[in-house]
């Protein structure tokens, strides 16, 4: 059976804006339901943190859903999610990346350059993010069992 979240929350700044719009569409198509923390509108003087942070604690205060950033290069807005407790955020410019980051690292966002793909691509990847599930293997268990300890306790062991 293929894994799918309860809701998917999604942000983006300008440089990704048009992407996030054509994401939106697609999941929602798709069956998903879909919450847009914006930008609501095209603004080149925009910044990511504002609607990065927003989108990512909306997936860590509603365990079962996942989140989507985007941005230019996608680097800015992985590091923004990362920020808020709780939130895995992998960088993912390919298919197998995206699979990776949820079989092995339990990734609860995604992040996507939208001047590093084509919109088809991107929707492969967020479609792969959204459809994978965690493997459960005890080792990758484990090693977010550290990462969780070092996030709430600044310990490894």
């Amino acid at each position: 059976m293929t894994f799918k979240p309860s809701r998917v929350h999604i942000g983006t700044d300008h440089a990704a804006f048009e992407l996030k719009e054509y994401l939106v569409d697609k999941l929602r198509e798709s069956g998903y339901e879909v919450v847009d923390h914006g930008a609501v509108s095209y603004n080149s003087q925009d910044d990511y943190p504002d609607f990065c942070i927003p989108c990512a604690q909306a997936v860590a205060a509603e365990p079962g859903s996942l989140g989507i950033v985007l941005g230019g290069s996608g680097n800015g807005e992985q590091i923004a999610a990362n920020k808020v407790k709780g939130i895995r955020a992998a960088l993912a410019y390919t298919v197998e990346i995206a699979e990776l980051a949820r079989l092995h690292n339990d990734a609860n966002v995604v992040s996507l350059g939208g001047r590093m793909q084509t919109r088809e691509e991107a929707w492969q990847i967020v479609e792969t993010f959204l459809t994978t599930d965690f493997s459960h293997e005890d080792r990758h268990q484990r090693r977010i069992d550290t990462l969780t300890r070092w996030e709430n306790e600044g310990s490894l062991g």
